[in-house]
């Protein structure tokens, strides 16, 4: 086996992933699947696709059609749009000949020339699949690559005479307080919005951008043009939810209210170290300052869901809807992927499917560290809590749908409709109406 035959037989070993597919060659591959493999590739993270490998990792071989590959690269280009340029090695596998298609990760979003726009995926399992690029994604994907800055869209419908002015002083003592760019400060309003990037003059009037709105705009304008943002904060004691506080201001003065919240439920332990006593903290301010700011600036418009500010007996978590890449500096399919092999090792336990598919530790972990009843109160507290906070919701709102439990307590279809059916069984709630009209609340 000459060199490059060894460099795939390496990559077959390691089987399928984001970056790596395989394709049977027996029965000739159509060329239109062979672009499709390949702009899925090219609009994810690039990669490698072997052509004469089945999906299980046998080598099979070319068809006889295909022995010739010089003519592959000119194919791929011809039938992309923009063109893909890929680069090819035949080599001998195993006794078969088997191709390898280098595939560039695109800067652009590419099509098939029929027009067909896919990304990879992995699924539950961790096996990979192509799946359509839907348009709200687009600006996710051009924004990734540092092609577009969403944050800098204008609001053509909007002026900035509409704007909070008093949000620009929360700007400016935000600036003092944190020791952010003081040459800011003597700027004039209109100096600060265009220094900032939150206006921009368009034919004669100041529009506001998408930054200058989650600054500066009024609760109404951002519930109307930005219905996806939403800041939530919920303090939870046991099974009891004792706060659940929802926010749709202007993000700093989300950030100031919620920053309140969190440091009325900071305590301080006095430990002694030589000579003197030190104060130790429950909850470090700093690094829920950072986190939090973390999750504000990197949420995912295009995806519904709050940002979440969670104290409860296991501690404090802070998520955002997107992706897990800011937390632990990894590609989400590589951390999915890691997850469910942490699964299929007994090490945790799935709960949920989707984006919405969470983990706790296993039985078996728990039962290893000799703290059972741990595994069964953990087991146990999500579908407390979850109905708590349906209840919770009624009571603030007069009613909930489906789709609302979805959103609120980030589970499934099937598991909110459970959730509403486990409530309504023990006359909490009493359900209204039929199919999509169907709604709860506490009127029978």
């Amino acid at each position: 086996m000459d060199t490059s035959g060894h460099q795939i037989d390496v990559l077959i070993r390691q089987g399928e992933g984001i970056a790596l597919e395989f394709k049977s060659d027996l029965k000739c591959l159509p060329d239109r699947e062979l672009v499709v493999a390949v702009v899925s590739l090219a609009n994810t993270e690039g990669g490698d696709l072997l052509l004469g490998v089945e999906d299980d990792g046998s080598v099979t071989g070319l068809h006889p059609a295909h022995l010739n590959v010089s003519g592959i690269p000119s194919l791929i280009a011809n039938k992309t749009n923009p063109a893909i340029s890929v680069r090819v090695e035949k080599s001998d596998v195993h006794g078969h000949p088997v191709v390898r298609i280098i595939v560039p990760k695109s800067r652009q979003l590419v099509s098939t020339s029929e027009g067909l726009l896919l990304r990879r995926r992995l699924k539950l399992d961790g096996s990979p699949e192509a799946v359509p690029f839907y348009p709200h994604e687009f600006l996710q994907r051009q924004s990734s690559l540092g092609l577009v800055d969403p944050s800098a869209m204008l609001v053509e419908n909007l002026t900035c005479d509409q704007l909070d002015p008093l949000q620009r002083l929360r700007i400016r003592n935000a600036i003092k307080k944190y020791g952010g760019e003081q040459s800011l400060l003597p700027l004039a309003d209109e100096e600060l919005d265009g220094a900032l990037g939150l206006c921009r003059e368009v034919n004669g009037l100041r529009r506001p951008t998408i930054a200058g709105l989650l600054l500066l705009g009024t609760q109404e304008l951002l519930r109307q043009h930005v219905p996806a943002y939403e800041v939530a904060f919920q303090v939870l004691q046991g099974t009891d939810v004792r706060v659940n506080e929802f926010y749709h201001k202007p993000l700093l003065e989300t950030f100031e209210e919620v920053e309140l919240l969190f440091k009325a439920r900071v305590e301080e332990e006095e430990i002694q170290v030589g000579l003197f006593r030190v104060p130790v903290p429950n909850y470090d301010r700093r690094a829920f300052r950072e986190a939090f700011v973390n999750a504000l600036v990197h949420r995912d418009f295009s995806r519904l869901g709050a940002v979440h500010v969670k104290i409860s007996d296991d501690g404090l978590s802070i998520s955002n809807p997107g992706d897990l890449v800011a937390s632990v500096q990894k590609p989400e399919a590589n951390v999915r992927a890691t997850l469910e092999k942490l699964v299929e090792t007994g090490f945790l336990e799935p709960h949920g499917t989707g984006r919405g598919r969470t983990y706790t530790l296993s039985a078996a972990m728990y039962r290893t560290a000799g703290q059972k009843s741990e595994y069964i109160r953990q087991a146990g507290f999500d579908k407390i809590q979850q109905e708590q906070m349906v209840l919770n919701y009624v009571e603030k709102h007069g009613r909930i749908k489906r789709a609302e439990v979805m959103d609120l307590c980030r589970i499934t279809k099937d598991q909110a409709a459970k959730r509403l059916k486990s409530l309504a069984a023990a006359g909490k709630i009493f359900q209204h109406g039929t199919r999509r009209g169907t709604y709860y609340d506490f009127n029978s």
